[in-house]
């Protein structure tokens, strides 16, 4: 099977062993009055259990509909096309396959397999019931357990995330807890069924920056007890930058850089990811330059630049000789571990980015 881009590995492992989630060529499109929305646009990766997949990019550029894809919390589009999600490709978890699943199936993975935890915990904890209960019923939904034992359960997870005095907090109201112990509370939820898949979208928005570090710090220390898989959806490279084993970059629905975290910080080669790095401040040295903003703004999900999505913006184009305005590049291998979708030879970008962009990075 051969798609517009390919695996972030050799193509010989196709016909191998799946990966514990194994999603292959995902699109997911919305068809609305002003036209085709193309949220997800043809993605492919493989994450293994005890591995964390770090998927980055700015707003609008596929990152949650993927993850809402994975959890398959899509509603889906009728027979004309309208009222939700176009979906195809293959979401495999676990040896089992999510696209084209039912409803009744997805709602048993929710949980059990797969969990999430949401950008804005406010909005996603009911404001009228006690966090304790909503842990208590997450997992009273998949074990066939009396309230108390569900309660003691969810005392037990408030604990393990780090809130204090768990036994009278857990009769608490959202409203109650400081948004740290909220985004902890929504950590409790997702694992207190010990999921195969935790999905984090956004985990440290809008909290302050001691308690992001101790946010990651859960996460990871979570990941290693529970063996589980992570996807850490961020538009914000430090987030990953030492919690992610892989990186996928996402621009306009489309990978356009994969590669191991090391890599796609020390040797990225498109020109988005130097982007991405140039624009994110550094407090490991004094401040001599300016940040380095990408110009322009991200593209319509509706009408897509021809040719390479991000050529507006991209101060490179003009060395393709017009293939960037008309050709879309593909996911190609640097490396077995490296994939980019640029134009430019692999040479020219390795170039350009030690000759121009490591030194104001």
């Amino acid at each position: 099977m051969t798609t517009d881009q390919d695996f972030p590995i050799s193509e010989s492992t196709l016909e191998g062993p799946a990966a514990f989630l194994d999603v292959r060529d995902l699109r997911v499109h919305f068809q609305t009055d002003d036209g085709l929305v193309k949220s997800v646009d043809g993605i492919n990766f493989k994450l293994e259990r005890g591995q964390t997949l770090g998927i980055v990019g700015e707003s609008g550029s596929g990152k949650s509909v993927t993850s809402l894809s994975l959890m398959g919390l899509h509603k889906r589009a009728n027979k004309r096309g309208r009222g939700g999600a176009i979906m195809s490709g293959e979401i495999w978890l676990d040896g089992q396959e999510l696209v084209h699943a039912d409803q009744a199936e997805l709602r048993a993975l929710r949980g059990e397999k797969v969990a999430m935890v949401f950008q804005d915990p406010l909005s996603s904890l009911h404001p009228y019931y006690k966090v304790g209960d909503q842990i208590a019923e997450a997992y009273r939904v998949h074990h066939k357990v009396s309230k108390a034992e569900a309660r003691k359960r969810a005392i037990e997870m408030l604990d393990r995330v780090g809130i204090p005095q768990p036994s009278s907090r857990v009769d608490d109201y959202p409203h109650q807890f400081s948004g740290g112990m909220r985004q902890r509370a929504m950590i409790a939820m997702a694992l207190v069924c010990d999921p195969k898949l935790l999905i984090a979208d956004e985990p440290t928005t809008a909290l302050d920056v001691t308690v992001q570090a101790q946010i990651l710090d859960l996460m990871r220390d979570l990941q290693q007890e529970f063996n589980s898989a992570l996807i850490i959806i961020t538009h914000d490279l430090g987030v990953v930058a030492e919690l992610a084993d892989d990186i996928m970059v996402m621009y306009a629905g489309k990978a356009v850089e994969y590669g191991s975290a090391k890599t796609v910080f020390t040797e990225p080669e498109h020109p988005y990811t130097w982007g991405l790095l140039g624009s994110m401040p550094r407090l490991d040295r004094p401040v001599l330059e300016r940040l380095l903003p990408i110009p322009g703004t991200p593209p319509s999900l509706i009408n897509v630049p021809s040719g390479c999505p991000f050529h507006p913006r991209c101060a490179f184009a003009a060395r393709n000789h017009g293939r960037s305005e008309s050709e879309v590049p593909q996911l190609r291998p640097v490396d077995s571990r490296h994939l980019v979708a640029c134009h430019m030879p692999s040479a020219d970008r390795k170039q350009i980015f030690n000759e121009e962009i490591r030194p104001h990075l």
